[in-house]
């Protein structure tokens, strides 16, 4: 069970890192989602790309997995609505090419991803 563990915290840590990278280099996907009542979008874009690099790293090494792990499942709270806006939006569908039935299956991975950085926030 620890090396599964420590295969799915080293993943997990190079695909926040490698998302949230893509928050800079291609921010146009991340503002396609972005929910009309917020302003300030690419500023949003930017430093969920940032939080995410950063808690990307952080999560590699063991002094900071605790930390990261929770900082992960603030992140990821806080940008469901997001996700929620991608269903609701059939502009942001088409702007990204996915359908409706899509985007629903999207929605049950969060509660998966929340689950996963708990897991990795346990010292075990």
């Amino acid at each position: 069970m620890r090396h599964l563990k420590l295969l799915t915290i080293y993943f997990m840590s190079i695909a926040y890192t490698y998302v949230g990278v893509r928050h800079f280099v291609d921010p146009n996907f991340f503002l396609a989602i972005m929910p009309n009542y917020l302003s300030m979008h690419l500023f949003f874009v930017h430093l969920t790309g940032l939080m995410e690099v950063v808690f990307g790293l952080l999560l590699a090494f063991r002094k900071t997995r605790k930390f990261a792990s929770y900082g992960l499942i603030i992140l990821l709270l806080i940008v469901f609505p997001a996700n929620i806006h991608l269903v609701e939006s059939e502009l942001s569908q088409s702007i990204l090419k996915v359908t409706k039935e899509q985007t629903l299956i999207r929605l049950p991975f969060q509660g998966l991803l929340i689950l996963l950085a708990y897991w990795h926030s346990k010292n075990n």
